[in-house]
């Protein structure tokens, strides 16, 4: 490891530690591959684009928006994803999410949990890479934990099913276990080093047989977050996914934008 950079992770402690008591919260809801448990807070709306890069061509962009409904407890959202296959492949309208997340626990620096539970459905039947081209349903286990003043962890379980999707030209069922694991180093409230671990297995069944595919990515990337007038927040973020086991050989390029601001101001409750 390069010895700046190690002092510099040493150094993350005391540099959070010894900021002033007025600096500003640390980011949370701004992971990139991996889902935090936070919930949007009352009033606040969060926009946010990413765009997958791999070597081969291949590409996939998805827009996110976050409601709370209308605090914290209750969160509605939707994704809408694009993508191409490879350089030479077929493009188009991915998959559609329409999502709800409850927050069952929330314990502010301590531990948060946050299920999902998200519809799938087919945006076109381009067999862009970006979609299972079907309808389906969507499940997610996501637990925050902060371990120390200046790491945080997220940990995922989550299962998508596709009963009646496309391979090709085929019709196909997918069943897909996801298995996540991340930890973010606060080097400051506004900058973050991230590293992710992403599993996917997915079992493919079609014509009779079925096919199993597993993938493990390794993605470690930064943050910055910047703050705006009105309460409003920029995070930009940048990661390198990279190919291991299964996936050895495969790298790509991750960029993420995220917006937040107030919609509403929360009406305090009457003493």
């Amino acid at each position: 490891m390069n010895a700046g950079l190690a002092l510099l992770l040493l150094a993350a402690p005391a540099l959070v530690l010894a900021g002033e008591p007025a600096a500003p919260s640390p980011l949370e809801d701004n992971s990139f591959l991996i889902e935090e448990a936070y919930n949007q807070e009352p009033g606040v709306v969060q926009q946010m684009g990413t765009f997958l890069r791999g070597r081969g061509g291949a590409w996939v962009a998805s827009f996110t928006q976050e409601w709370p409904v209308p605090g914290q407890e209750h969160q509605l959202s939707y994704t809408l994803t694009y993508g191409r296959a490879g350089a030479d492949g077929a493009r188009g309208l991915g998959d559609i999410l329409v999502n709800y997340r409850y927050q069952a626990v929330y314990q502010e620096d301590r531990v948060a949990f946050a299920p999902r539970l998200s519809a799938v459905i087919a945006g076109s039947n381009a067999d862009s890479g970006a979609s299972y081209r079907g309808l389906g349903l969507q499940g997610m286990l996501p637990v925050s934990t902060t371990l120390t003043p200046w790491l945080v962890t997220h940990s995922n379980l989550g299962i998508t099913w596709i009963p009646s999707g496309r391979s090709g030209d085929a019709q196909a069922e997918f069943l897909v276990l996801a298995l996540g694991q991340s930890f973010v180093w606060l080097l400051a409230p506004r900058f973050n080093v991230l590293l992710e671990t992403l599993w996917l297995s997915t079992d493919l069944r079609s014509g009779g047989t079925t096919r199993r595919e597993q993938a493990l990515l390794v993605s470690p990337g930064v943050r910055w977050g910047i703050d705006l007038p009105g309460d409003a927040q920029v995070v930009l973020g940048l990661a390198a996914p990279l190919g291991v086991g299964p996936s050895a050989g495969e790298r790509s390029v991750f960029l993420y934008l995220s917006f937040e601001a107030p919609f509403w101001r929360p009406t305090a409750p009457p003493p």
